[in-house]
């Protein structure tokens, strides 16, 4: 069976986010002024084949701390969007 898994990386409460500060500045000059806030993040969608849905969240978390994430500054969420098979 195959699962599709979202990967969704976010920087903690409290990380400068220069890119969303960025951009909020950008959309406010262009007219946008109700723009208060841009928060940016990722989402990694990951295929993977496998028949246990337990085991491949943990398999899936394990990327994370390895190389999605740096468990410094970001904070991430993992979900199963697709099963198929």
């Amino acid at each position: 069976m195959t699962m599709e898994i979202d990967v969704t990386i976010k920087l903690k409460q409290g990380v400068a986010d220069p890119e969303g500060e960025n951009t909020k500045k950008a959309l406010n000059l262009l007219g946008f002024r109700a723009v208060r806030g841009v928060k940016t993040m990722k989402t990694f969608k990951i295929e993977v084949e496998s028949q246990d849905e337990e085991k491949t969240k943990i398999e899936v978390e394990e990327m994370c701390r390895k190389l999605l994430a740096n468990p410094v500054i970001h904070d991430y969420e993992i979900s199963v969007v697709k099963r198929e098979g």
